[in-house]
Order: C-alpha cells, then structure tokens, then sequence
C-alpha cells in the first residue's frame, strides 16, 4: 500500500516537472522565433513592459484576461484559424495554470505573482503570434 502511494506521488511530481519544462521550453523556442512587428490591439507587450514599475499588479491581470479573452473569441469564431496542435493546448493549459498561481500569491508573493503575470503575458503572445501567421497565411491562399 505505501508502495503504490509513493509511485503515485513520484509519477505526480515527474508529470508536473514534464509539464512546466515543456511550457518553459515551448515559450523560449516561440519567443526566439517571434516575427518583430508587434500586434497593437493586443496589451500583453504593454504588460511586459509596465510589469517592471507598478506597483498595483490587478489592472495588468485584468488586461491580459481580456487578451485571453479577445483572443479565445478569435480562434472560436474565425474560420482556419484553429490552433488545435498539442504545443497550443499545453500553452493554453499553462495560461491557466499561471491564472491560478497568480490568485494564490498576489497578496502574498508579490514577485511571485509578477512572474506569473509574465508567463502569461509570454503565452498570449506566443498565441496571438501564431494567429497572426495563420491569418497571414490563409490571406494569402
């Protein structure tokens, strides 16, 4: 019985550090890759950028969740612009992983909860990247 309790637990721990390496380093790998030109109507660079001085960490929270939110109304109401590959559902997975961590230690951990604003800052612009190439493409067909 103490046997199968501490594979499951070692299984549990090795599926979350798979979890977050993948994230981490599907993040590095996308943001290496990303075009230069930047989406205005997006504010997750703003976010990036104001994430270093203010003090107040909801405002940004609430302008990334209506990045997530433009954005799932793009990808759910634009025809051929699935992002349905296994990397975008991790991403998405992380976003809202990240949400979570951020509930738990805005009060607390402040620099903990301005990393997770930063990861899903970084994700939103993965995404909205990806869209952007999508969208490219399909126009050009």
């Amino acid at each position: 019985m103490f046997a199968s309790i501490l594979i499951i637990i070692f299984s549990l721990a090795l599926l979350a550090y798979w979890f977050r390496y993948s994230c981490l380093l599907l993040l590095r790998n996308a943001e290496a890759e990303a075009p230069a030109n930047l989406d205005r109507r997006f504010s997750f660079n703003n976010v990036r950028e104001r994430l270093e001085t203010q003090p107040e960490l909801d405002p940004l929270h609430q302008a990334l969740t209506r990045d997530y939110e433009m954005l799932v109304y793009l990808l759910e109401h634009a025809t051929g612009l699935e992002l349905k590959s296994f990397e975008n559902r991790l991403l998405v997975l992380d976003y809202r992983v990240m949400q979570w961590q951020y509930q738990l230690t805005r009060t607390v951990a402040q620099e903990k909860a301005r990393m997770a604003l930063q990861e899903m800052a970084s994700v939103i612009g993965v995404l909205a990247g990806k869209l952007n190439q999508r969208a490219a493409a399909n126009t050009a067909e």
